[in-house]
This record gives structure tokens, C-alpha cells and sequence, in this order.
């Protein structure tokens, strides 16, 4: 019995993440087609590092010190162009989400292109959560603007993430005439659409943010959501 104890707490020593629960991964994916100038790019690469670093969102992160989240975040637009900014990192203190929007602000815009490939984002965003099959729940954060209209269609992506047990949600950003409209009638076209081809789970949902300039504020709501409690298992 002794001997079997040790070698397991040598076990641990040798393979930290032994000892380092995994009950959520969470992939965050944000859409920079030309479609996002640079003043948008840079409300919503800003929005998310300070979403990141907020304190209520902090807390959400680290309820369980002995059951982390792993978090991930790229960039895509074209069905060629996805950008993996944050690999995966075990979030471990606030000192690992204040380094990680340190990152965020100071990485460089990347080159894209003009086209919308939201299932080719899907696809990406699954196969960094299918790495990470030890974690209790594997969670998709995408947000966009626009509807698919480069690569494989979405809601046939859609069918392979429900098979594989991945959750889907979806920030989707109305602008221009969209946010007028939306603004004073509570719709949004492409929340209808991101429902219907996007979202993946029974506890999945969109939000909806009209104007980039509101993205921060949406993406903390989003956070404070979908950080699910210790408890949660796949």
C-alpha cells in the first residue's frame, strides 16, 4: 500500500496536470474579416482583454482552484485564414488572465481575407477542443458579424460538434443598419441565423450586441454565463 502511494504522488510530481483538473475548456473565436475596420478590431481585441480582466469574471474562472478552466482564443475570417492567438493555458490565478490580455493587446492585427467562413470557424474552434478531451465540458465562444459566405456550410459543421459533445455559443455583433433596426425593435436577423446554423447544446444561446463599441460589456455577460460550475461533467 505504501509503495503504491508513493508511486503515485511521483506520478504527480513527474505529470503536473495529474493533479490539475480540467472542468471546462473554453475556445474563444472571433471573427476579423474585412467586414471588421481597425477601429472595430481594435474595440473588440480590446473588449475581450478587459472582459478577460474583469473582476466578477476573475471570480467566474477561479471558483475552483482544484478544477480549472483551459482557455484558448483565435482569430478567423476566410476559409484558409484562422489564427490561433492563446494556445490552450490552465487558468490558474488572475495573474494568468491579466498575462493573457497582455498578449491580446499587444499581438499584431493578422492578415485576412474578405470572406466569412463561420463553418470553417466552427471547425477550427472543434478540433482545439477535441485536444482537450480530458477537460469535463468543451465549450465554442464565436463571435461575428456577418453570415457564412465562404467554405462548408455551418449547419452542417453544426451536426458534426452535436455528435462530438461540443457546446456552441454564439456573440453576434449587429452593426450599420442592423443596429438601428435592432436597437428599436429588440430583433436581430443574424441572432436568428447564428440560433438556427450555430449553436450547439442543450444549454447553448446566443447574445446579442449591437455596435462593437458595446462588445466588452456583451462578452463579460457571455463569460459570466458560460463559466460553468465544478460540478459539470460532459
Amino acid at each position: 500500500m505504501l509503495m503504491a502511494c508513493l508511486v503515485a504522488f511521483c506520478l504527480t510530481l513527474a505529470n503536473p496536470s495529474v493533479a490539475q483538473r480540467c472542468r471546462q475548456a473554453l475556445a474563444l473565436g472571433m471573427d476579423v474579416s474585412l467586414s471588421v475596420d481597425t477601429v472595430d478590431f481594435s474595440l473588440q481585441r480590446g473588449g475581450l482583454a478587459r472582459a478577460l480582466t474583469d473582476p466578477e469574471v476573475m471570480q467566474a474562472f477561479l471558483s475552483d482552484p482544484d478544477d480549472l478552466v483551459y482557455l484558448a482564443v483565435y482569430e478567423w475570417s476566410g476559409q484558409y485564414d484562422q489564427a490561433l492567438l492563446v494556445d490552450w493555458t490552465p487558468v490558474v490565478s488572475p495573474a494568468t488572465l491579466n498575462g493573457i490580455a497582455e498578449k491580446l493587446l499587444a499581438s499584431p492585427q493578422l492578415g485576412r481575407t474578405g470572406r466569412t467562413a463561420l463553418g470553417e470557424a466552427m471547425r477550427y474552434g472543434a478540433d482545439l477542443l477535441l485536444s482537450q478531451g480530458h477537460c469535463g465540458a468543451l465549450t465554442l465562444d464565436l463571435s461575428g458579424d456577418g453570415p457564412n459566405n465562404n467554405g462548408d456550410a455551418p449547419e452542417r459543421v453544426q451536426r458534426e460538434l452535436q455528435a462530438q459533445g461540443i457546446t456552441v455559443n454564439g456573440l453576434v455583433i449587429e452593426t450599420g443598419r442592423g443596429e438601428a433596426a435592432g436597437a428599436s425593435s429588440g430583433l436581430s436577423p443574424l441572432r436568428g441565423y447564428y440560433e438556427a446554423r450555430v449553436i450547439v447544446g442543450a444549454t447553448s444561446f446566443v447574445e446579442t450586441v449591437f455596435g462593437f463599441q458595446n462588445f466588452e460589456a456583451a462578452m463579460k455577460r457571455k463569460l459570466l454565463r458560460e463559466l460553468i460550475p465544478a460540478v459539470a461533467s460532459r
